[in-house]
């Protein structure tokens, strides 16, 4: 692998306020608000299986360290907080990049919320703000979310963000139990972001 001679990025403008919410980086001590992770329908539709106690520490402090990214894989990892209560926490990975002196120009938006936060636009409210923040200060022209398409609400949500679904993969991803399950992929132009 080629070493990339592109400048690092400086971290993000953080903490982020909406009308509702605020958007800070992850510290350990936020690890009783992320026990959904340990909710097997929370990781129904999630990449990984609930966690146990220890699988969680080390989740969190991973998600703590993602807070300056600049490289391709290089995540950012933002809480979302509402009246202190930690509710859900978002997610944009770095992906691709046209040449070893750019910074990356494509990125990975994910996001996961508390279920006893679900159907008040919690959600949608902290993914606009991510999406804002990601064409903001990274220079990116594209994002995307891939989703297993049983999940309906994620799915609603690129939707509403104005995200177009573009992909269904099937049988493309490996479950735990040996079966494969199907991937779609929606994705969002610089372009086509309103609020850019």
């Amino acid at each position: 692998m080629t070493e990339s001679s592109a400048p690092r990025l400086d971290p993000p403008p953080v903490p982020i306020k909406t009308e509702r919410l605020e958007l800070r980086y992850i510290t350990p001590a936020d690890i009783d608000g992320l026990r959904y992770y340990t909710d097997p329908e929370v990781c129904r539709y999630l990449p990984f299986p609930p966690a146990d106690e220890a699988a969680l520490v080390t989740r969190v402090a991973n998600m703590a360290s993602r807070m300056a990214p600049s490289e391709p894989d290089e995540a950012l990892a933002l809480g979302v907080v509402q009246d202190g209560d930690l509710v859900g926490d978002l997610m944009l990975r770095l992906r691709t990049r046209a040449d070893d002196q750019s910074p990356p120009a494509v990125a990975e938006v994910g996001w996961c919320f508390a279920p006893s936060h679900a159907g008040r636009g919690l959600a949608t409210e902290a993914a606009t703000a991510l999406i804002t923040l990601a064409f903001d200060y990274y220079p990116l022209h594209r994002i995307y979310a891939s989703l297993d398409p049983r999940n309906e609400r994620s799915a609603a949500l690129c939707e509403r963000l104005g995200m177009t679904r573009e992909a269904h993969l099937r049988r493309d991803f490996p479950e735990p139990d040996g079966s494969w399950t199907d991937t779609v992929t929606y994705g969002l132009l610089r372009e086509e972001w309103p609020q850019g």
